[in-house]
């Protein structure tokens, strides 16, 4: 049996919005992300992975830090995606072609991977070139 469809968008609200779900859910009082970190894989890291799973090799690359707030993600219906265009650093080195994206607690490391997608048309990263996820980039809650 799946979710409910409002239920999904609360879900999805309160991981990358910390909003509240009324009567069952409420963001961390203590010391909550305000950030989650977006990462390139070079391969599906799988439900068991972790951040680093086929993470991106090439020179220069870093995870980016995308505000857990909707300044940083639009949630629609049971879906979300960034509100704006997320640029990795641009390659200095090596090369890696970028089949999916994931979401992430750690700035480096093997933090929790929460979500992870698949980029589409793959990317080609080589020397000069600057990786992005457009606000088409989306993530599904079923």
């Amino acid at each position: 049996m799946g979710k409910n469809t409002t239920f999904s968008s609360n879900l999805l609200a309160l991981i990358f919005n910390a909003t509240t779900i009324a009567n069952i859910a409420v963001n961390a009082t203590s010391s909550p992300l305000t950030s989650l970190y977006v990462s390139l894989h070079t391969a599906d890291p799988t439900s068991t992975g972790n951040q680093s799973s086929s993470e991106a090799t090439y020179g220069g690359y870093t995870r980016v830090s995308v505000a857990r707030s909707s300044a940083g993600w639009t949630v629609t219906s049971n879906s979300v995606s960034p509100t704006a265009t997320i640029s990795f650093p641009a390659c200095t080195s090596g090369s890696n072609t970028i089949t999916n994206f994931g979401i992430g607690t750690a700035s480096s490391g093997s933090g929790s991977l929460l979500y992870s997608g698949t980029v589409s048309p793959n990317i080609s990263v080589a020397s000069g070139v600057t990786p992005q996820l457009t606000t088409s980039s989306t993530i599904t809650e079923s």
